[in-house]
Formats: C-alpha cells, sequence, structure tokens
C-alpha cells in the first residue's frame, strides 16, 4: 500500500491527509511532552553536565540554567494536560507549540549566527523549528472550528 501523498497546505507546511483531526494533535502534544521532559530533567538535575556536553562553561548562577529546565517542565506538563483534549485546547498547541517553539527555533539559530553559540545548539533550530512547523500544519489542516462543548467539558 503507498503512503498518503504529502499535500501542501496555504500557509506553506507540508502534511498528509493522515495529520488531520485531534489524533494528530494528541500525537504532537505527547512527542513534545517527551522532548521537553527529556530536556528539563537534565537542566534541573545536572544543569553543569548539561552545559559540559554541549560545549558551554558551567552556568552561573546556577539557577539560570534550573529556571530553563523549570520552563521546559512547565511546557511539558502544558502538552500533557492538552493531549487529554486537544479540540478544544487549541490555544495552548499556538501559544507552546507554535509560538514559544517557534521563537526558540529563531532565538537559537540567530544566537548561533550573531554570536557563533556551539554549533550543537542548531539542534534545538532543527526540532523546536520542526516540532512549530508540525503543529502548525496539524492546527491549520483541523480549522478554527469550535469543539462542541459538554456541560463537564466547561469546567476545563
Amino acid at each position: 500500500m503507498l503512503p498518503p501523498p504529502l499535500l501542501l497546505h496555504p500557509c506553506g507546511v507540508p502534511y498528509t491527509p493522515a495529520m488531520d483531526g485531534p489524533k494528530a494533535l494528541r500525537w504532537i502534544a505527547l512527542g513534545s511532552a517527551l522532548y521537553d521532559l527529556l530536556l528539563a530533567l537534565p537542566l534541573l538535575l545536572f544543569p553543569r553536565l548539561t552545559a559540559s556536553l554541549f560545549g558551554l562553561p558551567a552556568p552561573q548562577p546556577l539557577v539560570n540554567a534550573q529556571l530553563n529546565g523549570v520552563f521546559a517542565l512547565a511546557l511539558a506538563a502544558g502538552y500533557l494536560w492538552a493531549a487529554r483534549d486537544p479540540t478544544s485546547r487549541r490555544g495552548y498547541f499556538w501559544a507552546a507549540g507554535v509560538l514559544a517553539k517557534g521563537l526558540g527555533a529563531f532565538l537559537f539559530l540567530f544566537d548561533h549566527v550573531v554570536r557563533s553559540s556551539p554549533p550543537a545548539f542548531l539542534l534545538f533550530t532543527v526540532t523546536d523549528g520542526g516540532l512549530a512547523m508540525a503543529t502548525a500544519a496539524a492546527l491549520l489542516a483541523t480549522g478554527d472550528a469550535p469543539a462542541p462543548r459538554s456541560e463537564a467539558g466547561a469546567r476545563n
């Protein structure tokens, strides 16, 4: 069986029909939560080692790296929350998945080009940028129609 064709969304992001719907958003949320959790834990628990793995000196003060870990942990928790009901929590996907990850990708690239940050930082440009584009494509493919809300769903 042939894979589904790759289509071009009007925004220019490629997608397949299989990406349509809340199912795609749920998978993106779970993948993003795992990604952010795998980033958060080393920053929180081993900030010096994490910095050295990227060819950086130990952060000064140490709490700066740990606060980045807190931010990534909060994003992971938000993605787990959004995965439970991706249709009604689209705003979180726009804020965390498109805005935060997209700006993060841009800043990593900018910092590498302008301030000569380590080449390893380009990995974050690719991963954050890829997640931002996948999230945008899934959101645009599903449209902005509000989900029907039940009485129980109104208390999210």
